[in-house]
């Protein structure tokens, strides 16, 4: 304990030193084999696809996928990913790499909100909460949206507290500006949640605080100029070009996916619940305590830091909540002012014997020394199956039917990931109202050690059995210039793969809006089309699943060649 707080002196000292060790140390969980994997569909496929074509075609205002008008998100994305691949090719890991350096950047941008709310040893405990919660840092891998949006809205929001320390006195503007700037590129990566959370949170904040005078120190009027300067031009020029923009964006992909079920995303209102719990392993069971510690000491803090901390995590989960469109990521940037209140309970209880956080380490324990002999069951699980089979034989068939579907995960992969849980387990455990520094040590490291396991050992199958990669280069490699390439549904990372224009024939899915942009009635063939495309003279390949095919099969005439397996996917050519 003494060498902690050691490492901590002051509040103003050490700044730069942190950052570049958290940056080097946390960076390489973010960062390594980052091109190790294939790209999996839809999202990484997609927001891969739409730079490369950008860059193909030169056009920065109008995103294209598989070659039709593309509107569901911003382009900042795109830009950024574009960059990326312009700079170092058309590779994975550059399409990876401004989403994980968005990862890497929210941890930073979250210990500058810490210090200066809280003081270094938070600070630093706050970083490492946020970089060693495995589902912050394997969801900064995945090409997603949601990560940029988490730095931005972290970075605008982080701004406001900030400069609001600074209430009565005389202040720079570079923290109001940073805020409205923020606030923009937010808008430009996910669109008017940019600017909604960021106002709902300090009017909630503001309401709930009384501290109404801020808003004469906000310096409104330029921070509006600023922030339109930013966001506008885009917005402008992509509804100038494209007449059906500004409806289908502002109205389908905002207002009917918050309050209908058009997107197929319907989850019930709890769903968040369990989502974070292990998307924030291991730290998700000090939530409730700490939530209730920012609540409970609002009127202590002279600042109201906990409580701006509770009301951004608040707002921004209940309004995902309420959604009816939900996906796991979309509760991505209430992470980083969760990390803040963690470790500003940890840290309250250092200097103690942990009391308060016993109950929570004991549930920790249990919870993670369960999940620790379930992974090593998991990688004995045909001999497990076998057994309850012949022990309950009306089980056999739903249990051969889960191993045939379940992920292939090696035996040596299954019993590093469950060995490490169940250091954490019993760490939780035999430290719970003891010694939490032994416990946060234990966890911090098994965590970290998970973060750069799990990508090489447990998602390089799942990768390769869910990717069209080896079909698609495949195709790549038997396409002619006359080749038709058909895909059923859509299947980005075909495109992406093979750098080609795909046909898509079944349901075009998020490709409906563009195909119906003019005349593409030849790149969405339906199934009689597909069934002349076949018996014509055109060379025809086309990706479909197993189940795709012994459907298909009896139509097809001549009868396909297989050119390739992957799993459950099928390529097949006419010629």
């Amino acid at each position: 304990m003494r060498d902690l707080k050691g490492y901590a002196p002051g509040r103003e000292s050490g700044w730069l030193r942190d950052m570049v060790i958290l940056a080097v140390v946390l960076g390489f969980p973010f960062l390594q084999f980052l091109g190790g994997l294939p790209l999996i569909d839809p999202d990484e496929g997609r927001y891969a696809e739409i730079p490369r074509e950008m860059l193909e075609q030169g056009d920065f205002i109008t995103p294209t996928l598989n070659y039709v008008k593309y509107f569901e998100k911003p382009p900042l994305l795109y830009w950024l990913n574009a960059a990326s691949l312009k700079l170092s090719g058309l590779t994975e890991q550059a399409a990876r790499f401004p989403s994980a350096l968005c990862g890497l950047l929210t941890i930073l941008a979250t210990y500058i909100i810490a210090r200066r709310l809280y003081g270094r040893r938070t600070a630093l405990l706050a970083a490492l909460v946020l970089g060693t919660s495995a589902g912050f840092v394997l969801q900064s891998r995945i090409i997603l949206t949601d990560m940029l949006l988490t730095f931005c809205l972290t970075a605008a929001l982080g701004a406001f507290i900030m400069a609001s320390q600074r209430e009565g006195r005389r202040s720079t503007p570079l923290p109001w500006c940073a805020f409205y700037l923020f606030s923009a590129l937010a808008v430009l990566a996910k669109g008017l949640i940019g600017i909604v959370f960021p106002a709902g949170i300090i009017f909630f904040y503001l309401l709930l605080g009384g501290r109404w005078k801020l808003l004469r120190e906000m310096r409104i009027a330029t921070g509006l100029a600023l922030f339109l300067a930013i966001a506008a031009p885009w917005f402008v020029a992509v509804s100038l070009r494209n007449p059906g923009f500004a409806h289908f964006f502002f109205i389908h992909e905002h207002f009917e996916r918050f309050t209908s079920t058009v997107h197929g995303r319907y989850q019930p209102f709890w769903f968040f619940v369990p989502v974070l719990a292990a998307t924030m392993l291991p730290w998700s069971f000090f939530i409730p305590g700490a939530l209730t510690r920012a609540w409970r000491d609002r009127h202590h803090d002279d600042n109201l830091a906990g409580l701006y901390l509770l009301v951004w995590t608040v707002l921004i989960f209940l309004f995902f909540s309420k959604s009816n469109s939900k996906l796991v990521p979309y509760i991505l940037p209430i992470f980083p002012p969760l990390a803040i209140l963690i470790a500003n309970r940890i840290e309250g209880v250092l200097d103690g014997h942990g009391r308060e956080l016993k109950l929570a380490s004991i549930l920790l324990g249990i919870t993670l020394t369960i999940l620790g002999v379930a992974g090593l069951a998991y990688t004995r699980l045909p001999e497990l199956a076998n057994l309850l089979a012949g022990s309950i034989p009306s089980l056999s068939d739903p249990l051969h039917q889960f191993i045939n579907n379940a992920p292939p995960i090696s035996t040596a992969a299954g019993t590093v990931v469950a060995v490490l849980f169940l250091i954490q387990g019993i760490a939780a455990l035999a430290s719970a109202g003891y010694n939490p520094l032994r416990m946060v040590v234990a966890l911090c490291l098994c965590s970290f050690l998970l973060e750069i396991f799990i990508p090489r050992l447990i998602m390089v199958p799942i990768a390769q059995a869910e990717s069209p990669r080896r079909l698609a280069l495949q195709a790549r490699s038997l396409a002619g210039p006359q080749t038709r390439i058909v895909t059923f549904g859509p299947q980005q990372a075909v495109s992406w793969y093979t750098q080609r224009r795909i046909m898509v024939t079944d349901k075009p899915d998020e490709l409906e809006f563009g195909s119906k942009q003019g005349d593409q009635s030849a790149w969405f063939p339906d199934q009689k089309a597909l069934l002349r495309m076949w018996a014509g003279d055109t060379p025809v390949l086309v990706f479909l699943k197993k189940g795709e095919l012994d459907h298909l099969l009896p139509l097809l005439h001549p009868n396909p060649r297989i050119a390739g397996e992957s799993g459950n996917r099928r390529l097949i050519s006419n010629r």
